[in-house]
C-alpha cells in the first residue's frame, strides 16, 4: 500500500511541474496573439465605413499638409533640354480623426497597401516633365499612423523639372533651378501646404548627394507662392537649386586652342616674306580651325537667338585670325605693284640715252669731252672717237643717280634686272669694237 501511495505522489508531482510550465509559457504566446489580434480588430474598426474620396475636415476645417524634401541625389543637368534631374524621399504629413484609435503602441507602422484604403493628398509636380515612383522590389512607400490620426506618408521618387537658364554670360553663368508642387484640385480655401521645419531646414540635399560634373550646387532654399486661376487661389511650394558652372572644361577644349589659333596666325608674319605659299596656308588653316571649335563650342548649347559670351570670345579670335590673313594679301598686293614700278623706272635710269646722230657729227669733241679728256687734235682719227663713244657709253651708267635707299622692292629681282643691265651693256660695248677694228 505504502508503494501505491509513493507512486501516486510522484505521478501528481509529476502532472504540478509540466500545467506550472504550461501556464508560464502561456501567457507570452497569448499576449502575442491578443495584440495582433488587437491591432487587426482596430484597423478594421477604423476602416470600417470610412470614406476614401473625402478629405480630413470637410466642412469643418482647412487640412494642413506638411512637407520635406530629403534629396539622394541631384542630377545630372542638362543644357541642350534646360532641364535637371532629383532623387528625393518626399515626405508628407497631415492630421485625420477619422484615423483615431486606442492601443498598446502609440504609432502603427504600416506598409503602402493602407495607403491605397485611406485618403491621401493630391499633390503634383507643377513643373516636373516626368516623374517616376519607385517599385522595386516592392512600392517604395511608408506609412505611419498615430494614436492621434496623424499619418506619415513617404515616397522615393525621381523628377525630371525644368530649370529655365540665361545663357548670356556662358561659361561663366549661374543658374536657380526651381521645384515646384501643390495640390491639384484642393484650392487654399480647403487645403494648406506648410513646411514641416520651417523653410530654412525643410529642403536637405546629402552630402554626397551631388552627381553633377560641369556644376557646383552652393546651396538651396525654399518657400511658398500663391497663384491665381480660375478655379480659384492655390499653394505652391517652392525649392530653388543653386548652380555655378565649373570653367575648366571650357578652358582646355574651348579658350586655349582658341589662343593657340590666334598666336599661330601672327607666326606667319615671321616667315620670308617671298614665302607667299606657306603664309597663306597659314592663314587658310586658322580659319578653318577657329570655324571648327566655334561650331563645336556650340554643340553643348541650346539654339537660343542671342549671343553667349563664349560666341563673343570666338568672334573676336576669329576677327584676329581673319585679319591677318586680309592683311598679309592686302600687304602683298600693293607691295608687287611698287615692286614692278620701282623696278621699271631703275631699268629706264639704267639704260642709256639715245643721241641724235646729227648732233654727234656735229659737235663731235664735245662727245669725247664728257666721255674723257682727251685733247682735240685726237679727234680727227675715227678710231679714236669711235672708242670715246663707247667709253661714253660705257660711264654714263654710272653717273646716273643711284635709287633711293628708302624704296625697298624686292632683292632677288633686283639681282636679276642688274645681271641683264650688265649683259646688255657688255654686249654693245663688244660689238662697237668690232665694228670700229677695220677702220684701223
Amino acid at each position: 500500500m505504502r508503494r501505491l501511495w509513493v507512486r501516486v505522489l510522484l505521478v501528481s508531482i509529476t502532472c504540478r511541474l509540466s500545467l506550472s510550465q504550461d501556464v508560464t509559457g502561456t501567457p507570452k504566446e497569448a499576449e502575442l496573439n491578443d495584440n495582433i489580434t488587437i491591432f487587426t480588430r482596430i484597423l478594421d474598426g477604423l476602416l470600417d465605413g470610412y470614406d476614401n474620396r473625402l478629405r480630413p475636415g470637410l466642412g469643418e476645417k482647412v487640412t494642413e499638409i506638411k512637407t520635406n524634401i530629403f534629396v539622394t541625389s541631384f542630377g545630372p543637368v542638362s543644357d541642350t533640354e534646360m532641364e535637371y534631374t532629383i532623387d528625393v524621399f518626399f515626405r508628407q504629413s497631415w492630421k485625420d480623426e477619422r484615423l483615431c484609435f486606442k492601443g498598446p503602441m502609440e504609432m502603427l507602422p504600416l506598409n503602402n497597401l493602407l495607403a491605397s484604403n485611406i485618403w491621401t493628398p493630391d499633390t503634383f509636380f507643377l513643373n516636373g516633365k516626368k516623374s517616376i515612383a519607385h517599385n522595386m522590389t516592392t512600392p517604395n512607400k511608408l506609412l505611419r499612423l498615430k494614436d492621434d490620426g496623424t499619418l506619415l506618408y513617404t515616397m522615393r521618387l525621381t523628377i525630371s523639372a525644368e530649370c529655365p537658364m540665361q545663357l548670356e554670360d556662358f561659361p561663366m553663368d549661374a543658374h536657380a533651378c526651381p521645384l515646384k508642387f501643390g495640390s491639384y484640385a484642393y484650392p487654399v480655401s480647403e487645403v494648406v501646404y506648410t513646411w514641416t521645419q520651417g523653410a530654412a531646414k525643410s529642403v536637405v540635399v546629402a552630402e554626397e548627394g551631388s552627381r553633377l560634373n560641369q556644376y557646383h550646387l552652393i546651396d538651396q532654399t525654399a518657400g511658398t507662392e500663391d497663384i491665381y486661376t480660375s478655379r480659384g487661389q492655390y499653394t505652391v511650394m517652392m525649392a530653388h537649386f543653386y548652380l555655378k558652372r565649373k570653367i575648366g572644361y571650357f578652358v582646355i577644349q574651348t579658350y586655349m586652342p582658341c589662343f593657340m589659333t590666334v598666336i599661330l596666325s601672327q607666326v606667319s608674319f615671321w616667315l620670308n616674306r617671298e614665302s607667299v605659299p606657306a603664309r597663306t596656308v597659314f592663314g587658310v588653316t586658322t580659319v578653318l580651325t577657329m570655324t571648327t571649335l566655334s561650331i563645336s563650342a556650340r554643340n553643348s548649347l541650346p539654339k537660343v537667338a542671342y549671343a553667349t559670351a563664349m560666341d563673343w570670345f570666338i568672334a573676336v579670335c576669329y576677327a584676329f585670325v581673319f585679319s591677318a590673313l586680309i592683311e598679309f594679301a592686302t600687304v602683298n598686293y600693293f607691295t608687287k605693284r611698287s615692286w614692278a614700278w620701282d623696278g621699271k623706272k631703275a631699268m629706264e635710269a639704267q639704260q642709256p640715252k639715245k643721241k641724235d646722230p646729227l648732233a654727234l657729227s656735229k659737235k663731235p669733241n664735245n662727245t669725247c669731252s664728257a666721255g674723257m679728256n682727251y685733247t682735240t687734235n685726237l679727234t680727227k682719227d675715227t678710231s679714236i672717237s669711235t672708242i670715246s663713244n663707247s667709253t661714253a657709253v660705257q660711264l654714263k651708267p654710272s653717273e646716273t643717280k643711284a635709287p633711293d635707299p628708302k624704296k625697298t622692292y624686292n632683292s632677288v629681282t633686283q639681282r636679276s634686272d642688274s645681271f641683264i643691265l650688265l649683259k646688255t651693256t657688255s654686249r654693245f660695248i663688244t660689238g662697237t669694237q668690232s665694228k670700229s677694228m677695220p677702220s684701223t
